[in-house]
């Protein structure tokens, strides 16, 4: 008897040569193969009269075959068979290629279905390889049929028979890992119901409750198992800091801090003496002073004589770190270092040391604090700037120069508080919603190439008042097959110094550059050596220039909003006005919206909830960390509010029953453990 952990190639009608193309697809088990969700769903439960048939539109249409079928070879050794069918109202022409079967199984005088994608005009319609049933006797028509994403040599039809049997052998196997009084209370069907109609539904009001019901059991899974991860860390020991008056590192900032800033370093401080490992993302937007946060977390961190190390993602954001961070805790005593790639072998040497010596107190680098001759006496906070730049394995790696370290993620990607539970799997979550008094808005305008003499007329103007601008640009060179040379950063950095400003310094910086090419580039524009940087998106994140008061994004529509959002960033954080142009001459209604929501608000959080709303959760989830097991249904950009209600309920449950130990969550616990384990070397 088949069970939902039974190979694929051993459902009726699959076999070991479709078994090895479903493997493509992720499908390997019974379980798999019920769970590969459609992508969308074609009703085919009405058919049309030719006459109504609109060019372009995949629709059915029931009609006699009024000819016999014929068949000829064309090139390639090809067949095509060509037939003529009528109704009521007009004539439609009919081409099957490789088909000669058609021939001989079609019949004229017969009424068949055709369902497929209208061709011709007006005056002849005509449908090639129409999908073809007789009336009566029909599977792929007369009703709502789910259309699956496919790969070479799987075909809609593989895929549907296959999960048709599957299901059928599985139907009893079905058992509801949620427990019942959860379903009730939420008004969801059960498992079966949800899986049969899913895949084959029986109405649109059946498919939405299917839906409804698998969507709330992905996210209750996911959230119950995110939250037994962090209890599990909660049993282990953590470095033991005790407390500390943060009132005398307050006391000699040169300027207060925000609430935002004293509530996420409270939250912090919490968890740093709580006797267990910190876990906790800081998020926030660009300019809400996550740093000091960090600076905090380091000062009370040496008050228990332990030591920090922090990770940046390029070695000129570690050496702003190091700028910034060594003389603010160098007023409490404390000794910063910097370790860089670019070190030279006696600094290098000087630094191990003080590291095995326990007489630095913070490291602050890049890569390089990963490398196994780097060891510290003492380490008990662990620092990452910017996460979505590290996978967890280096994260790990540095994790791993000490015994359960506390560790500290910081990222200035805002994104909403329940998206950041998922994305950053087992991490809790600190919110930096507010800006330091001071902070400059960045106006914001949305334009045209008509404005293009303007924009450029408005270079010259900020430059000659002594600022520098950014010119970003979303592709590199002639190879990337662009229509307008300007759009790609080399040829258009060329163009400006050649035609457009010859008398200004345009600088160029773009990915495929070395990195310590790079490093240099910026290091001379940070300094003031360029009045114009024409760069790619490597200047997204940790560039801080605080002359810069113009950011000029060209094709604007290419960038998500929130990648939008971190490039004028890069802008404002001086003293003067600052500005962001984007230029787009894409003419839709969806980028018009999204850039308006660009000069309407600085707000990230906002900004974010709307980039989520347009164009789903892809662009954060290509950033989450390797391992967390992927949503297979549940669609953020659609289902927050479904998400609140399913957090909310894992909670209460694993509040009533934190081991799953009860009878009735039984079935819920091998779910959860099965999904993990799938994952867990992500995870652990």
């Amino acid at each position: 008897m088949a069970d939902l952990n039974t190979d694929v190639r051993y459902i009726r009608g699959v076999g070991e040569t479709r078994a090895r193309a479903l493997q493509k697809l992720g499908i390997f088990t019974l379980r798999d193969l019920i769970g590969y969700f459609p992508r969308r769903y074609e009703d085919r439960t009405l058919t049309r009269p030719i006459r109504e048939l609109a060019v372009g539109e995949t629709v059915c249409v029931r009609a006699m075959l009024a000819s016999d079928p014929t068949a000829h070879r064309i090139s390639g050794g090809r067949t095509v068979v060509k037939a003529r069918a009528v109704d009521e109202s007009e004539a439609l022409e009919l081409t099957f290629f490789n088909q000669e079967y058609r021939k001989n199984s079609l019949h004229r005088g017969d009424t068949y279905i055709f369902c497929g994608k209208v061709e011709g005009n007006l005056l002849v319609r005509r449908m090639t390889n129409p999908i073809v049933e007789t009336e009566g006797r029909q599977t792929l028509t007369g009703r709502v049929v789910p259309i699956y994403p496919l790969t070479a040599g799987v075909s809609q039809g593989l895929l549907y028979k296959a999960v048709e049997q599957g299901l059928a052998e599985c139907r009893h196997l079905l058992s509801d890992c949620l427990p019942d009084s959860v379903r009730q209370a939420h008004s969801l069907c059960h498992s079966g119901f949800a899986y049969e109609n899913i895949h084959f539904p029986r109405s649109p009001e059946a498919l939405d409750l299917a839906r409804r019901r698998l969507v709330f059991e992905e996210l209750f899974l996911l959230t119950c198992g995110l939250q037994r991860l962090r209890c599990r860390r909660r049993d282990v020991s953590g470095p033991a800091c005790h407390g500390a008056d943060m009132e005398k590192f307050y006391g000699k900032l040169p300027f207060p801090l925000t609430g935002a800033q004293k509530r996420a370093i409270g939250e912090a401080v919490a968890d740093m003496v709580s006797g267990r490992p910190m876990n906790r993302l800081c998020q926030g937007d660009v300019g809400s002073g996550k740093t000091m946060v960090a600076a905090a977390c380091v000062w009370f961190a040496a008050q228990s004589g332990w030591q920090s190390a922090l990770m940046a993602p390029t070695e000129i954001l570690a050496r702003q770190h190091y700028e910034s961070l060594g003389p603010l805790l160098g007023k409490f005593g404390l000794r910063c270092a910097l370790l860089t790639g670019s070190a030279r072998a006696k600094e290098r040497r000087d630094i191990l040391a003080g590291l095995a010596s326990g007489e630095i107190d913070l490291c602050i680098g890049t890569h390089a604090l990963l490398t196994a001759d780097v060891t510290y006496q003492r380490l008990g906070l662990v620092i990452t700037d910017e996460q979505h730049r590290f996978g967890v394995d280096q994260r790990a790696a540095l994790g791993q120069k000490a015994e359960n370290p506390h560790m500290l993620v910081l990222s200035a990607t805002p994104i909403p508080r329940t998206l950041a539970l998922i994305i950053y799997g087992d991490l809790d979550v600190s919110v930096m919603d507010e800006l330091p008094p001071g902070r400059q808005k960045v106006d914001t305008f949305a334009v045209d190439e008509s404005y293009r003499r303007r924009i450029n007329k408005f270079i010259r103007k900020q430059v000659a008042q002594g600022h520098q601008v950014f010119i970003v640009c979303p592709l590199v060179g002639q190879e990337d097959q662009i229509p307008d040379e300007r759009k790609a950063a080399a040829a258009y950095a060329k163009k400006l110094r050649e035609e457009v400003f010859p008398d200004l310094r345009v600088c160029l910086l773009h990915g495929k550059m070395k990195p310590k090419e790079k490093e240099t580039v910026m290091e001379a524009f940070a300094a003031g050596n360029g009045d114009i940087l024409v760069a790619t998106t490597v200047i997204e994140v940790g560039v801080d220039v605080p002359n810069a008061t113009c950011m000029v994004v060209e094709n604007a529509e290419r960038f998500g909003l929130s990648q939008l959002h971190q490039l004028r960033g890069r802008v404002g954080r001086g003293q003067a006005k600052s500005y962001c142009i984007l230029l787009s001459e894409h003419p839709s209604e969806e980028t018009k919206r999204r850039l308006k929501v660009m000069t309407k608000t600085n707000d990230g959080f906002e900004i974010s909830r709307e980039d989520l709303a347009i164009r789903g959760p892809g662009d954060f989830f290509g950033q989450r960390q390797h391992g967390l097991p992927a949503l297979k249904i549940a669609d953020l950009s659609c289902d927050m509010r479904l998400l609140d209600e399913a957090q909310a309920a894992a909670r209460d449950w694993l509040a009533a029953d934190p081991e799953l130990s009860a009878p009735e969550s039984r079935e819920l616990r091998q779910r959860i453990e099965t999904l993990f384990a799938v994952n867990a070397e992500g995870l652990n």
